[in-house]
């Protein structure tokens, strides 16, 4: 003999904690990870071993199967009552699609000259450094990567800030 009691007494005796775990985790929608605990759990119940504590092992089970169901909803798509004609260049994370499509589209110098100079705010002597060549020509670089970017992509403003950015390329 075993001396495991038969799983429906485990069922019997341990499933209101283990819907308490469930709801503490996904709250009333619960149902579906208490089912699947239990479903899991007769699998694995016959290699159990006999001394093993059987709460904690469902406790543990019932925890998995409560995120699982938390990120099985989360990858659903929700529905919205009206769906864009055309997808938005800016994503919800603030990036804009269109302009890291203009930068990619920049030769390999001019790209890094503008990223490193432009939105790392490195000097020219340290972009130098990391692209190699001289700090002019780094310059040089992010100057025609951001007079490309004007030309080519569409968010950039007409010739605002065109004073600033020549300047500072001086």
């Amino acid at each position: 003999m075993t001396g495991k009691q038969p799983f429906e007494a485990v069922v019997a005796e341990h499933g209101a904690m283990v819907l308490r775990v469930c709801r503490a985790v996904l709250g009333p929608d619960a149902d579906d990870a208490w089912s699947e605990t239990f479903l899991a759990a007769l699998r694995a119940y016959p290699e159990l071993p006999a001394d093993a504590n059987v709460e904690a092992w469902l406790v543990r089970i019932a925890h998995r199967k409560a995120i699982d169901v938390t990120r099985a909803a989360a990858r659903r798509a929700l529905p919205v009552a009206d769906v864009p004609e055309r997808p938005s260049a800016h994503r919800a994370d603030g990036r804009d699609l269109d302009l890291a499509a203009a930068m990619a589209a920049l030769p390999r110098k001019q790209r890094e000259a503008v990223a490193y100079h432009y939105l790392a705010g490195m000097p020219y002597q340290d972009v130098a450094a990391v692209i190699g060549g001289t700090t002019d020509a780094a310059r040089r670089s992010a100057a025609d990567g951001i007079a490309r970017l004007r030309k080519t992509y569409a968010g950039a403003p007409a010739s605002e800030g065109a004073a600033t950015d020549e300047g500072e390329a001086r």
